[in-house]
Formats: structure tokens, C-alpha cells, sequence
């Protein structure tokens, strides 16, 4: 049996786990997508999030910041209806202006990924934790991050939030010491 990070113990935490949390992402549509899930995630456990992935990727239009750029206060209404997402309307409204702001650094720096791994040189920084209780919350780069992010006109970006990012995107490598991850 292979060995995992702690919080992989279930589905649809382990497919996650092992085939997509912390690889490093460049596509910006992959970062737009995990931008827009960790701030539906802020107060909520990872999992709620997951299982609810599909419905997030049909009504955020597959997560195209263009079209998402768009959405109207009547599209928003809508989404506040929605049972396959959650249901918060200042996520949602996040969401949509995070979206604005994403196409905006996109322009300034050519892609939101040039932007957002340029916080770590552009490499993935490999930590050595032994436990999944020895992660921090947030770090210094994190923190850096949420306040350019805000500068710009993010929401929904606090450090905690970036930390969770750039876990997820392979800015950092988290898995545990003796996952079978870690190395890979």
C-alpha cells in the first residue's frame, strides 16, 4: 500500500492527491481554476470543494476568465442558486472580479503563470515536513503574494488562501517526507 500524505485517506482526496496536488501547473487555466476553488475553500474543507469540482467548472463557464469577466448581476443570481457550487455570493462576486484581475495581469506579464511563479524564481520550493501537523498555514512568500494580489485588486487572496495555491500548483512541494509523492 502506498504511502500518503495524512489528510489523502478518502476519495476524492486520494485521486486528488496523487494526480494533481502539488504538481507544479503552468497552464493559466488550471491557475485560474485553482485560484477561483481555494477561495470557494476559505471557512470549508478541501473535500467539500472537490466534490463539488464539476458543478464549479460548469457554472464558471470551465473556469475561461474571459467569459467569467463577463458574468452579469443576473448570471450572478443565478449562481446563487445554484445547489452544485456554494452558495456565497461574496465567493461568487469574487469570483467574477478575480476574473477582471486575472486578464489584467495576464496583459501586464504576458500570462498569470510568468506572474505567479515568479514568487518562487520560477522554481518549486521542496520543504521536508515530516507531518502533515509541521505545514504552516502561510509563509512569507504567501504573504507577499495575498498583498500584491490585493494591491491588484484581488479578493478572496489572503495568505492562508495563497499558501493553499501555491500547495496545490507545486509552488511548494508539501507532500510529507515519507509520501510517495515526494520524491516524484
Amino acid at each position: 500500500m502506498k504511502k500518503r500524505c495524512e489528510w489523502a485517506k478518502e476519495e476524492p482526496n486520494i485521486s486528488y492527491h496523487d494526480k494533481e496536488w502539488g504538481r507544479p501547473q503552468h497552464d493559466d487555466q488550471k491557475l485560474f481554476e485553482f485560484l477561483i476553488l481555494e477561495g470557494a475553500q476559505a471557512g470549508l474543507s478541501w473535500t467539500t470543494i472537490l466534490n463539488r469540482r464539476e458543478g464549479y467548472r460548469k457554472a464558471f463557464s470551465d473556469f475561461n476568465a474571459s467569459k467569467v469577466s463577463k458574468f452579469t448581476q443576473k448570471h450572478i443570481q443565478k449562481l446563487l442558486k445554484d445547489d452544485s457550487i456554494i452558495r456565497n455570493r461574496l465567493k461568487i462576486n469574487s469570483a467574477v472580479n478575480n476574473a477582471k484581475q486575472f486578464l489584467k495581469v495576464q496583459d501586464e506579464f504576458g500570462s498569470f503563470d510568468k506572474y505567479l511563479w515568479s514568487f518562487v524564481n520560477h522554481k518549486p520550493i521542496k520543504n521536508k515536513f515530516k507531518k502533515y501537523s509541521d505545514l504552516p498555514a502561510s509563509t512569507e512568500i504567501s504573504e507577499k503574494l495575498s498583498k500584491d494580489l490585493k494591491k491588484r485588486g484581488f479578493s478572496f487572496v489572503g495568505p492562508t488562501i495563497c499558501y493553499a495555491l501555491m500547495q496545490a500548483i507545486g509552488m511548494v512541494n508539501d507532500h510529507t517526507s515519507e509520501c510517495f509523492r515526494y520524491q516524484k
